[in-house]
């Protein structure tokens, strides 16, 4: 009896991570649009690593009780920064940078989908019927969204359909993200991930991004541009990993899936109303529908279903994911 309000709690404080970690995704990806039309995407990306490797120079302490890292564990964090951080980084920055946040958001509504089929696919878990309803109703919202853009809106489409593509690249970095991200959290601290994950970022983005750097004008920049730059620092190395990996101690990722769904409304908001971005009535549709194909992946069929989903202790007291992931052979 003493544990259930602490079990509440922590799944209370676990919910405000989660829906504060898409809220503020949602909100970098709209923003980042300006930044990208100040800063080289490459350049953009080194500066956001930066700003993260120094607010985490604390982070990089491991923790008493926590194990060393194996090399199996050492594979999963380069490719959790290598999907997660760089290639993410680089074609949600074009992506939005081409095609709008507002679009951005119906597309990454789809990341749920994305995430089931991944973790079929490297999880061996089950894909329901409402799953595969779901993908195809993110494959109708992007549909619908080519029909939005008519010649003479001022965005060419050729460029605004790369765009898309670009996005839809980093859809599927963020779905190699969670789940990879299910097998971290049973092995390394919140902290720890988001710091060892920054500094990768930051290693394979420094070739480029020091080679543009010596040929920007940084006197140019404005001080709001800064401002903005900071924030995104912050949110998309430090904040979000940290909330996201940290509700995840306590919420089965099934579960964490639901609020995905503040992602692309946050992104949609913020380019309606921060960046102006026109929003039609196409656009509400395409939405519904995206929207509706991520209701069907999150909102749960029965209790049994849902419990068969929850990370439950393994005889290695690790997450299943960790046991189903593949791994690499160990030389004895």
């Amino acid at each position: 009896m003493p544990m259930k309000p602490d079990r509440t709690l922590n799944r209370l404080l676990a919910y405000g991570c989660l829906a504060l970690t898409m809220s503020l995704v949602g909100a970098y990806v709209a923003l980042s649009k300006p930044l990208a039309m100040v800063f080289p995407v490459f350049l953009l990306a080194w500066l956001r690593f930066g700003i993260g490797g120094v607010a985490m120079l604390r982070w990089w302490r491991k923790p008493r009780a926590e194990p060393p890292m194996s090399s199996h564990t050492r594979l999963l964090v380069f490719l959790e920064s290598f999907l997660g951080n760089f290639l993410f980084t680089i074609f949600m920055v074009y992506g939005v940078k081409m095609t709008g946040a507002v679009s951005a958001g119906v597309i990454m509504s789809i990341i749920p989908a994305v995430v089931a089929v991944m973790s079929r696919i490297f999880l061996k878990e089950r894909i329901t019927r409402r799953v595969l309803a779901a993908i195809v109703c993110g494959v109708v919202g992007i549909g619908m969204l080519a029909l939005t853009r008519a010649p003479g809106s001022g965005v060419p489409t050729g460029r605004a359909l790369l765009g898309d593509v670009f996005i839809f690249c980093s859809v599927l970095c963020e779905g190699f993200y969670a789940v990879i991200g299910k097998t971290l959290t049973g092995v390394l601290s919140p902290k720890r991930i988001a710091a060892v994950i920054n500094a990768w970022g930051f290693v394979l983005m420094t070739p480029m991004g020091l080679y543009v750097a010596l040929q920007f004008d940084f006197a140019s920049v404005p001080v709001s541009i800064w401002a903005l730059l900071l924030f995104y620092g912050l949110a998309a190395s430090v904040w979000t990993v940290w909330l996201w990996m940290t509700g995840l101690q306590f919420i089965p990722a099934s579960k964490a899936g639901v609020f995905t769904v503040l992602l692309p409304i946050t992104a949609a908001v913020v380019g309606v109303v921060a960046l102006g971005e026109p929003f039609s009535g196409m656009h509400a549709v395409s939405f519904a529908i995206s929207l509706a194909g991520l209701l069907l992946v999150t909102l749960p069929v029965r209790a049994a279903a849902t419990s068969a989903t929850e990370t439950t202790p393994s005889s290695r007291g690790l997450p299943r994911p960790v046991q189903n992931f593949p791994r690499m052979k160990r030389r004895r």
